[in-house]
């Protein structure tokens, strides 16, 4: 790992560029980060609309965690960005969009092309990212994840034991796949859910829910778009963190 530029948030919170090979993420870190008292880690994931657009929402998220005393991190998903494009995820875009202009429904073959490479490729990225953040000093477990493509959130928590938590937000376009990966994450588990999200299949996302073989798993269900998460749901986000993680910790 290769930090590549250091600035403050807020004046106590530590944000730090860096690169993982060609992998280019963000670590933030509270003050209360050190060597001799090492803080938890949230892994924050993202949609694949890239790492520069996504910032300023990435920024206050980590913001919080600060807040409560975790470090937190993200990477660039694969083709996202400025990364280069990936001929199996543009191939699948194409079709997605192919398949929206003529008014046809999105199938599941159209599903697993679009999303599961991403997955293929996005995870293993994530564990090695893992493995360079756990060595920072001042960084420490237990680890988190927190958000992002819901698939890749599925498949890390059910293959990484290191995840000791993870707070995912429902969506659509989900492969058959994922339900598969989620009878295989066992951690705790807290679901956000829009209910009159307009691009989320809520049947899809509640089949999803009820496939976990968490057996501490909650769903906060909220009425809204998928823009108008209302501020007690990340509240409820932080606490469920703040349970699993930093009293783990102590």
């Amino acid at each position: 790992m290769h930090f590549t530029s250091a600035s403050h948030l807020d004046g106590d919170v530590l944000e730090r560029d860096f690169t993982l090979g060609e992998v280019p993420g963000v670590l933030w870190t509270p003050a209360s980060a050190d060597p001799s008292a090492p803080v938890p880690l949230i892994l924050l994931g993202m949609p694949p609309l890239g790492l520069a657009r996504m910032r300023p929402r990435l920024a206050d998220r980590a913001r919080r965690a600060a807040a409560d005393g975790f470090a937190s991190a993200t990477i660039e998903l694969p083709g996202s960005g400025e990364r280069p494009r990936v001929p199996a995820l543009e191939q699948g875009r194409a079709e997605l969009r192919r398949a929206m202009a003529a008014g046809e429904p999105v199938g599941p073959e159209t599903i697993d092309a679009l999303v599961l490479p991403l997955v293929e490729l996005a995870v293993p990225e994530w564990r090695a990212a893992l493995d360079a953040l756990l060595e920072v000093p001042g960084i420490g477990g237990p680890v988190g994840y927190s958000g992002g493509v819901i698939s890749i959130g599925v498949r890390l928590a059910a293959v990484e034991p290191r995840i000791a938590a993870a707070g995912l937000f429902a969506g659509s376009l989900l492969p058959r796949a994922t339900f598969e990966d989620a009878r295989r994450v066992t951690v705790p588990l807290h679901v956000l859910l829009q209910w009159d999200d307009e691009g989320n299949d809520r049947r899809a996302s509640l089949d999803l829910f009820d496939a976990f073989g968490s057996a501490e798993k909650s769903l906060s269900a909220n009425m809204g778009g998928h823009t108008g998460v209302p501020e007690y749901a990340g509240e409820a986000a932080a606490g469920f963190f703040a349970r699993h993680l930093k009293n783990s910790a102590e």
